[in-house]
């Protein structure tokens, strides 16, 4: 039988040093303020013992574990996984390590996932799109220090990165539009704000034409959803659909193919996020690009301001950029 190597315990360095174990912990911790001399002795005596600090029990002693939480409702995700993987370079910088929760786009779990993540680490960046107002108000004043992201909210005192998605459809439905397109279809994601958003968006395009229908098809976000409303966009007559996000777009380009309709020649189709497949499908996706790992890199600067007691850099709006590809083109005649 094998037998593991027992640890060194803190009382045994205490006595080889000469020492209490309270001046250990205080020497292993960095908060010892008596002699160089006594300190060295810990430190020589840790070192010929083979002494390895328990850090789990460092962090809650310190009250810090050098660890920050990063809440999204969907890791699978190409979009949030750009920005966690902006968040973790930026945060492994500097010695932080970053814990996902993923709220499986189930809204009622998200306070309390944030809430039990949060208290496993230092802070908290909170991509919560689905929550609503109140519980996001909530959750960044008990929760702090907490950046947000993905989301804007008047009522949020905690640092802001988001992106103006009501912005970015519109601009998706105006390119659409000078391509000559006027039956069009949005094909909807879950319920929620970011939904809501590019629904304010659409609104806004079509109070300044005359000339344009936009159906609704219920849908969700991933690629299975947008598989799943193929049927109801064709029922639609339009010439154009305009996705919740890439995801869903994708989903729906895969279902339209395989019933023989032709993309873009018999409908276009819009995504929004620009995820990496984007560009890769057949046809190249057009889309809104959102500059998701930026996004991560920014929500790290902010949140090491907060846990040091800095005031953090402004909120920002991102404007996203439509990236015109081979997925969108003028109706067939």
């Amino acid at each position: 039988m094998i037998q593991r190597a027992r640890s060194t315990t803190i009382a045994e360095v205490a006595r080889h040093a000469g020492v209490s174990p309270a001046t250990v912990s205080r020497v292993m911790n960095g908060r010892f303020s008596g002699t160089p001399d006594i300190a060295e002795r810990v430190h020589a005596s840790a070192k010929e013992l083979a002494y390895s600090p328990n850090h789990l029990a460092r962090s809650f002693a310190l009250g810090q574990t050098n660890a920050i939480a990063f809440l999204v409702p969907d890791l699978a995700n190409p979009s949030f996984q750009a920005v966690l993987a902006g968040l973790s370079k930026a945060a492994a910088s500097e010695g932080y390590r970053v814990l996902v929760a993923d709220s499986a786009e189930t809204p009622d779990d998200e306070p309390l996932l944030a809430a039990e993540i949060r208290g496993r680490c230092d802070a908290l960046v909170l991509c919560a799109p689905r929550m609503t107002e109140e519980e996001l108000v909530r959750a960044t004043e008990t929760l702090g220090p907490v950046v947000l992201m993905n989301r804007f909210s008047s009522d949020v005192l905690a640092p802001i990165l988001s992106v103006d998605s009501r912005s970015g459809v519109e601009s998706l439905a105006r390119h659409l539009y000078s391509l000559g397109h006027r039956r069009m279809v949005y094909v909807g994601g879950p319920e929620g704000v970011a939904n809501e958003n590019r629904l304010r968006g659409l609104a806004d395009f079509t109070s300044s034409v005359s000339d344009v229908k936009i159906s609704r098809v219920a849908a969700g976000a991933g690629s299975a959803q947008g598989l799943d409303a193929v049927e109801s966009v064709i029922a639609t007559n339009a010439t154009a659909a305009l996705a919740f996000n890439d995801l869903v777009a994708i989903g729906l380009v895969h279902g339209l193919v395989e019933r023989g309709v032709r993309v873009p020649h018999d409908i276009s189709v819009t995504g929004f996020d620009d995820i990496p497949f984007a560009r890769f499908m057949s046809p190249s996706l057009t889309t809104a690009s959102v500059p998701h790992e930026v996004l991560g890199s920014l929500a790290w600067t902010r949140m090491r301001a907060l846990i040091k007691g800095e005031t953090p850099e402004h909120n920002v709006v991102f404007q996203p950029r439509v990236e015109v590809r081979r997925s969108t083109a003028p109706p067939h005649a």
